[in-house]
């Protein structure tokens, strides 16, 4: 058995706990939602995070079924359920004040407990096929500029009044901006795939992403030098194991992500930058930078590790908002 198999056993077998209901879920329900974060864990490989935060939405649901029924539902009464009562939860969500982007994603979980239970023929409800995901606010990822950008990585080597610390952070933000890495993608790296990067030079780095998908990222000579340089500040890398993480803290355990975004929080203080610049805001920027220079759209979705097209075409607003920008403030008819 293979050591991802054995981690993902292991998920299966301690699973993140289910928030109890008032009153205790009759046993073929209980096995189906076991069943469904089986499969989760193992099959779909989804995060302790995601489960616990479907696990919550589904145990929301529940509640409010056996509230709504007057009794913990079976699996027979869930597949009973019609849109009303559908609706009525998501009614309920709303007269609670809930964000209809909290909404979205729980029904967004009960729609897979349903489409699981369809799977494994213990159930067939086409009602809740007829529920409408809450209509949400279009967002879009807020880049940094060129020049605030390059602002924060050049700032960031004299912020930490530790030297191979600055050197750390230095390192971090330039693989966020030259890579369009993801902070939990950066600080899982290890000294082995470093260091093999470094010895053969290459310019190209495996990375493991979302649901354990690798993906292949080209570094620039200016990341790849970071990465070099902080190699040889760390105190702690010469006797770390190759399997170890490659960034570390003050102490030479594992980086907390929480401790970057802090540092960037210090940084766009004293640069006067947007609350928007967080350590995620450089990996919209690249992706930004990259678009606005000719890239392309495909190639950019590879890079970034996105699943959907869907997800990586919000850049093309961003570059459309910015282009009316720029119209807007330089064209001599503009405000005419």
């Amino acid at each position: 058995m293979t050591a991802l198999a054995r981690r993902a056993l292991k998920r299966v077998e301690s699973p993140p706990p289910l928030p109890a209901p008032e009153t205790a879920l009759p046993d073929d329900t209980a096995a189906v939602i076991a069943g469904w974060c089986e499969w989760l864990a193992s099959e779909r490989r989804a995060a302790d995070k995601t489960l616990i935060a479907y696990r919550r939405d589904i145990a929301d649901f529940l509640a409010f079924v056996a509230s709504h029924l007057g009794e913990p539902p079976t699996v027979r009464a869930l597949d009973g359920l019609r849109a009303g009562d559908f609706r009525a939860w998501l009614a309920r969500r709303a007269r609670d004040g809930l964000a209809r982007t909290s909404t979205a994603r729980a029904l967004s979980s009960v729609r897979g407990l349903f489409r699981h239970m369809e799977r494994r023929g213990v159930a067939a409800n086409a009602a809740i096929g007829l529920l409408r995901t809450p209509k949400l606010p279009k967002s879009l990822p807020r880049a940094l500029s060129v020049a605030e950008a390059a602002d924060l990585l050049s700032e960031s080597e004299a912020d930490a009044g530790i030297e191979w610390v600055a050197r750390r952070d230095a390192a971090i933000l330039t693989l966020l901006y030259g890579a369009g890495l993801r902070i939990a993608e950066a600080l899982a790296l290890t000294k082995r795939q470093v260091e093999d990067l470094l010895r053969s030079r290459a310019d190209v780095l495996w990375v493991r992403g979302k649901g354990n998908k690798e993906r292949l990222v080209p570094l620039l000579p200016a990341v790849v030098a970071k990465l070099a340089v902080y190699r040889a500040a760390c105190p702690f890398l010469a006797k770390a194991a190759p399997g170890d993480r490659f960034f570390v803290g003050v102490r030479g355990g594992a980086l907390d992500p929480g401790i970057v975004q802090r540092a960037v929080r210090r940084l766009r203080e004293r640069l006067g930058l947007p609350q928007s610049a967080t350590p995620h805001a450089l990996r919209h920027s690249f992706a930004t930078h990259l678009l606005g220079a000719g890239g392309d759209l495909r190639t950019i979705q590879e890079l970034l590790g996105h699943a959907s097209l869907s997800t990586t075409q919000r850049y093309t607003d961003i570059d459309a908002e910015r282009l009316l920008e720029v119209y807007d403030r330089a064209h001599p008819r503009a405000k005419q």
